[in-house]
């Protein structure tokens, strides 16, 4: 099983990202505790320079399994179901502007279509005056008009259900795959996310099964139920990561928590964690 952890290319508000700041520090402190890839939470690729971003995790023998777009919300205020036309209109422009990189690191790795696009709280929420149909319908074009700017390059999108205290837009995997059959694009899939699913999901294995039998799982984010480091939750992650193995996942788990005790600690914890657990 493949693992990796997010990393923020710039300082960002967002705090279930550890790690933020020196860039190539932080890369090599990644590498140096076992970790196989750097999922990397990018707010514009205008912002970051590629060759450089490549150059730096390719030394480390690291990979970039996917690029989250959340800070685009929670730093512009991006979102595909905004009622301004024109706040949709960037929302879609910033999101086909991440294919590029995403190409080049799939290829880097020697796995086209390997690097997903993450589509998160872009996606927006359910603002005052507009009804959750026209949100939806919102939603819907917008992925069908990213999706289909990425299939030509073999670019994936991985939507993540996120629990009720963040949107009131997809929580669930089956409402992800309701989404799914309505955009009706091929390289449309999911991110389970284990902390958004303790809160969602009744069977959390059953939720993975019924994504895994669909073939719609593109990438795994963990963190505990308290958001913390796999281990120091509720969380059965020797269970889910059995499961994931069951429905014939191959791509990558990455960690997405919090920074506590502190963000060194959380990673180091993490990943000890999730090895120790994982079907061998």
């Amino acid at each position: 099983m493949k693992l990796s952890i997010v990393l923020s290319t710039h300082a960002a508000q967002f705090q279930a990202v550890a790690f933020k700041g020196d860039f190539e520090a932080n890369v090599a402190r990644i590498a140096g505790w076992g970790y196989d890839g750097v999922e990397l939470a990018i707010r514009d690729p205008k912002l970051v320079n590629g060759d450089e971003l490549e150059r730096i995790v390719s030394a480390h023998g690291l990979t970039v399994p996917a690029i989250g777009t959340g800070q685009a919300w929670g730093e512009e205020g991006l979102s595909y179901t905004d009622p301004d036309p024109s706040v949709r209109a960037a929302s879609i422009e910033r999101t086909q502007s991440h294919i590029p990189f995403a190409r080049r690191m799939g290829a880097a790795c020697g796995e086209p279509g390997r690097t997903v696009i993450i589509i998160g709280l872009l996606r927006g929420t359910v603002k005052p005056g507009v009804d959750h149909a026209q949100a939806m319908e919102w939603l819907v074009d917008a992925l069908q008009q990213c999706c289909a700017a990425a299939q030509p390059h073999g670019v994936r999108l991985a939507l993540e259900p996120l629990n009720r205290y963040e949107t009131d837009l997809i929580h669930t995997v089956a409402e992800g795959l309701d989404l799914i059959e309505r955009v009706e694009a091929d390289n449309l899939g999911l991110l389970l996310d284990t902390f958004h699913m303790n809160i969602e999901e009744r069977d959390l294995p059953g939720a993975i099964r019924a994504a895994g039998a669909s073939e719609h799982i593109f990438h795994v984010h963990v963190a505990d139920s308290n958001r913390w480091y796999p281990g120091a939750g509720h969380i059965d992650f020797g269970h889910l990561l059995a499961v994931l193995d069951e429905v014939g996942y191959t791509g990558y788990v990455s960690g997405e928590f919090m920074p506590l005790p502190d963000a060194d600690t959380a990673a180091k914890l993490g990943i000890a964690h999730l090895r120790a657990v994982a079907p061998s």
